[in-house]
């Protein structure tokens, strides 16, 4: 069996946040590796996905061998500062139902952490994180 794509988790990850953030009351996201103004009094939701850590699960070489990669997803929620709290957790409850604890298409969430409130919001915004590491086991 070949590597995995690391795209293809990815997109596992990146899909079911768009397709829940889409529904009522839909809640942009941003991703990474695109520019945005955080000047809008819009809510929105910043995604980084990452790829941290990785063992050796049994040994051998590029074949019959496996691997357990690690990750970790990182949820910025912004809302309108100066309007309290409710808004910005009621959308970090939404994410924590999404990931927590599941598999899908192979990839294993763990239970998430936060929403955590963070001092350093941009201005004019109130702002949490959740996060949530993942593994996926890698056959060669």
């Amino acid at each position: 069996m070949a590597a995995i794509d690391l795209n293809d988790v990815r997109k596992t990850i990146e899909s079911r946040l768009l397709n829940e953030l889409e529904e009522t009351p839909p809640v942009k996201v941003i991703f990474n590796d695109i520019p945005f103004s955080s000047s809008s009094k819009d809510s929105f939701v910043q995604c980084i996905t990452s790829f941290s850590a990785g063992d050796y699960l049994t040994m051998g070489g590029t074949t019959n061998s496996t691997n357990r990669i690690v990750g970790l997803v990182i949820l910025n929620i912004f809302t309108e500062a100066g309007k309290g709290s409710g808004a910005n957790f009621t959308i970090g409850k939404r994410l924590r139902n999404l990931y927590n604890r599941i598999t899908v298409s192979n990839v294993i969430f763990d239970s998430p952490i936060g929403p955590e409130v963070l001092t350093s919001s941009p201005k004019g915004k109130f702002q949490t994180q959740l996060r949530v590491t993942f593994e996926i086991y890698e056959e060669l």
